[in-house]
């Protein structure tokens, strides 16, 4: 049995759709293909469920001609959009999409009606799935380094020390400046700051103003790199990204931070069946939260108080508990 499963975005969308993945591989012996944008291709050519990754790297139509030659006998589109609707016509066969819950996410953002299932993304994901008998192992997230990966960046990872991933693709889902510096400054052990070379300027900023503590690692580390100092660290804070589910993969003890997006989304750190804990972090009070379902530039209301108040003294105690 040949299958595609079809994710275009993001990284964290990525790594939130190794379960399903891995158990369709495990549970039909089956050959897996996976198509997603080039940007995503070497997180998933280290994973041993995938037979094959595919790249959108030419046109949908071009690209729809070189995957009928593979002659798949299903689709699991984990999408569910224009494109990949497209895919499955030029392709097909059987094919079978996750709930996206548009409607729920339209009336949540815009009128405040929570309608959303009280279920993570993951178990979503296996909704297609189950139409083949696939069931969730329980087992969690995958994230696999390359077979001879070597990190050769000069920092001790031997030693405790927590990792924060200070950026986010959206301004209203980073955790402000100013407050990464109050709460570094509070904290004894070794700080190492990850994200793009968009957050170098953030980074240096907290390392002028901190205790000598924090390393600015920003932009200066592959994916894979960001991956292992995450894995090798014993804690991680995390705003909504895909650092928090690359951590949740290596089962680690995960601070989120949450802005104008809301767990309720379904996009919190999952374990599967493991009981590791983890603290999430959000505004409940507020009234204009979600504001987005993905994020914005600027705070839409022009408070940030989805961030602005969250209590730095509560992250602080929760961040000593582990220490």
């Amino acid at each position: 049995m040949k299958i595609l499963i079809i994710r275009f975005s993001s990284i964290g969308d990525i790594v939130l759709t190794t379960p399903v993945t891995r158990c369709l591989k495990l549970q039909l012996n089956a050959e897996i293909h996976y198509l997603t944008k080039p940007n995503f291709e070497s997180i998933l050519n280290t994973n041993p469920f995938i037979n094959k990754v595919h790249v959108l790297d030419i046109s949908l139509i071009a690209k729809a001609k070189e995957l009928q030659a593979e002659n798949f006998d299903f689709v699991i589109d984990l999408h569910n959009n224009i494109r990949t609707f497209i895919f499955k016509k030029a392709l097909g066969v059987k094919a079978y999409s996750f709930p996206k819950l548009n409607i729920e996410k339209f009336l949540f953002v815009n009128f405040k009606v929570n309608k959303m299932p009280n279920i993570h993304i993951v178990e979503r994901y296996f909704k297609p799935a189950e139409k083949l008998g696939i069931t969730n192992d329980g087992k969690g997230l995958d994230y696999f380094l390359p077979t001879h990966f070597k990190f050769d960046y000069p920092i001790d990872l031997d030693k405790p020390y927590i990792t924060w991933a200070i950026g986010a693709q959206h301004f209203t889902k980073r955790f402000p400046i100013i407050k990464i510096i109050a709460i570094c400054n509070k904290v004894n052990l070794p700080i190492y700051l990850l994200g793009g070379k968009d957050d170098e300027t953030n980074g240096n900023e907290i390392t002028s103003k901190t205790n000598g503590n924090v390393v600015n690692l920003c932009g200066k580390l592959s994916l894979h790199q960001s991956a292992y100092v995450v894995k090798k660290g014993q804690l991680l804070i995390t705003n909504d990204t895909g650092l928090m589910h690359i951590g949740s993969a290596f089962q680690k003890r995960i601070i989120s931070l949450w802005g104008n997006t809301t767990p309720a989304f379904g996009m919190y750190p999952y374990y599967g069946n493991s009981q590791v804990k983890q603290t999430l972090f959000e505004n409940n009070i507020i009234n204009c939260r979600p504001c987005s379902k993905i994020g914005f530039n600027s705070c839409p209301k022009k408070h940030f108080k989805c961030m602005e108040d969250l209590d730095l003294q509560a992250i602080e105690e929760e961040i000593k508990l582990l220490f």
